[in-house]
């Protein structure tokens, strides 16, 4: 199988790190979004939704969407568990993944792509262009902070997010906390429950991925 890639992309980085938890290697190429490489008519022979990740199994099915690629690989190699484990711990991670995909990866993504010029016309992402919305820029920068004071919040009585193990929803979370450098925003000083995990995170090897 093979998985289209861009380094700096984080849903791509999602996966990445995902199959590096697992110990699954990928052979990867390289989409350059910054060339916009995704536009050309080669890659959108293999991925009409001009996104990456996209993974292309080797009997030639394709597979997007980054959740939907973890939950292949995750199907190929159950342990570690990054899921859950049972039906309430399995429900407890969803419920994590999906708030830090929602409070946190979409708000950053609102304020990356409606301010940042290089993104200027493609307010969103896919084959379809759209004009960047300041609004949804400084909205997207104030949920960022809401979403950082969520976490510390958790932290305090939490290893991880979903609780005492390592999840998909800590990967979600490191990385909607890295790009949202792109828009300056950091963690605060004071939220040191929030740079105990984050320390703890990045220096897992999977980090680097």
């Amino acid at each position: 199988m093979k998985l289209y890639d861009f380094a700096m992309a984080p849903n791509a980085r999602r996966v990445r790190m995902f199959a590096a938890e697992k110990g699954i290697e990928l052979e990867t190429v390289s989409i350059d979004l910054s060339k916009r490489e995704q536009m050309n008519d080669g890659y959108r022979a293999i991925n009409p939704r001009l996104a990456v990740p996209a993974l292309v199994l080797d009997d030639g099915t394709l597979i997007t969407e980054s959740v939907a690629i973890c939950r292949y690989l995750d199907a190929l190699a159950p342990e570690p568990a990054l899921f859950g484990t049972d039906a309430k711990d399995q429900a407890i991670v969803e419920m994590w993944h999906r708030r830090v995909e929602l409070e946190g990866m979409q708000a950053v993504a609102d304020g990356v792509r409606n301010s940042v010029e290089f993104f200027a016309g493609r307010g969103l992402p896919g084959a379809v262009d759209f004009p960047q919305i300041p609004a949804l820029a400084e909205r997207g920068k104030q949920r960022v902070d809401l979403f950082f004071a969520m976490l510390n919040e958790r932290l305090a009585d939490s290893e991880y997010i979903a609780g005492d193990n390592f999840t998909i929803a800590d990967i979600a979370a490191l990385i909607g906390c890295d790009f949202a450098k792109v828009i300056k925003k950091r963690i605060s000083e004071e939220q040191s429950h929030l740079h105990r995990w984050y320390a703890a995170v990045r220096a897992r090897p999977s980090a680097s991925a």
